[in-house]
């Protein structure tokens, strides 16, 4: 898989709650950073009154995208770019703010972001901008839902992972990373499109030539998985029937066959050596959502048999990262020029709380 530019796209990077908040005009709160009440130097003054005017924009846009939607205004091309820079940008001046003001940094918040990059008096900005993202990122009327998406996942995961050789607990790894990918991808939403995207769409967020690659590896492996599965192949010939005729990626189980196909089915191959490493769960879906958005950098640290103090520092690199949310908020973050897989695994997390709903759902369907 060659690298992905800066404008791959990681639908929802927070875990954002879809409950419609009404209308943005009852979500003007006072800003934390407002009414200070002892004297501020230049620099906290400075950070205050940054932030303030953050929230603002964030309030601004959340406004004018839901005026637009509720008239049934024609959106702009890409309508979700402008709300997701406006989130990064009050995440990033409160980090700045609680680096001026340790004393600013309050309660934990539903979204499990970290404290000191996230006013939890401000939950009701993200329930809208979860809310404004549902609507825009919406499946096509054409769309193939399942009735077991998160089954389907785990199955495809284990089934392509048995059939590259690996035992059954590493198979039963493989499917659970999958499920992780798609919630890291689509927050568990089938066929869904893209707010900030023209190209990546579905249920794991591929472009057209990921998922004709996809086709063809699957194609391959398909005589492998009958051996041992024939159910899911006779599944896997009722979708590729119902699917003819549609985009792959618009098709649940097909979008996610051939994404998994594409991107991650030979690296599966690397599970038991990541397993002894990173055994926690969570830590190896990371991995192989950054396979996502740096294939040929976390390829190099899985074959470098010492991941973890592998080292990142090629600008464009960090860029990826940064437009993926780690390292992209707050001076102090935005001024690393590298970073080891352990920090960068660290600095992920806005998937936490994906990742862990994605583990729920794996011990579920299992």
């Amino acid at each position: 898989m060659i690298n992905i530019p800066a404008s791959r796209i990681i639908i929802g990077l927070t875990a954002i709650s879809i409950a419609v908040a009404g209308s943005i005009a009852s979500l003007d709160f006072i800003s934390s950073a407002a009414g200070q009440a002892i004297a501020l130097s230049k620099a906290q003054a400075e950070a205050v009154s940054a932030y303030d005017a953050a929230v603002s924009r964030f309030k601004a846009v959340l406004r004018q995208r839901r005026a637009q939607i509720d008239s049934k205004q024609p959106l702009p091309d890409l309508p979700g770019q402008a709300l997701y820079l406006a989130r990064n940008d009050m995440l990033s001046t409160y980090k700045d703010l609680t680096d001026a003001l340790p004393s600013k940094i309050g309660r934990p918040s539903k979204f499990k972001i970290p404290p000191a990059y996230f006013d939890a008096d401000n939950e009701p900005l993200l329930d809208e901008y979860g809310a404004l993202f549902r609507i825009m990122q919406a499946p096509p009327a054409n769309a193939q839902n399942s009735d077991t998406p998160f089954k389907d996942v785990a199955d495809l995961g284990t089934a392509i992972a048995r059939a590259k050789g690996l035992d059954r607990a590493s198979a039963e790894a493989a499917g659970r990373i999958s499920l992780g990918l798609f919630f890291a991808e689509t927050n568990g939403n089938q066929n869904i499109g893209n707010a900030r995207s023209n190209t990546y769409k579905g249920s794991l967020q591929t472009g057209t030539a990921e998922d004709h690659i996809g086709q063809k590896k699957w194609a391959a492996i398909r005589n492998s998985i009958a051996a041992f599965n024939p159910a899911l192949i006779a599944r896997d010939d009722e979708e590729e029937r119902r699917a003819r005729n549609l985009d792959h990626r618009f098709n649940h189980w097909t979008a996610v066959r051939d994404g998994l196909m594409s991107a991650h089915a030979e690296l599966f191959l690397q599970i038991p050596a990541l397993v002894k490493v990173l055994p926690a769960p969570i830590d190896q879906m990371k991995v192989f959502e950054l396979i996502q958005i740096v294939p040929s950098p976390t390829q190099a640290a899985l074959r470098s048999g010492n991941l973890l103090n592998y080292r990142i520092s090629e600008p464009r690199i960090m860029g990826f990262l940064r437009n993926n949310s780690m390292f992209a908020f707050g001076h102090a973050d935005r001024a690393r020029t590298s970073a080891t897989f352990r920090e960068i695994l660290d600095a992920m997390w806005l998937f936490n709380d994906k990742f862990e709903h994605a583990a729920t759902k794996f011990a579920e369907v299992r």
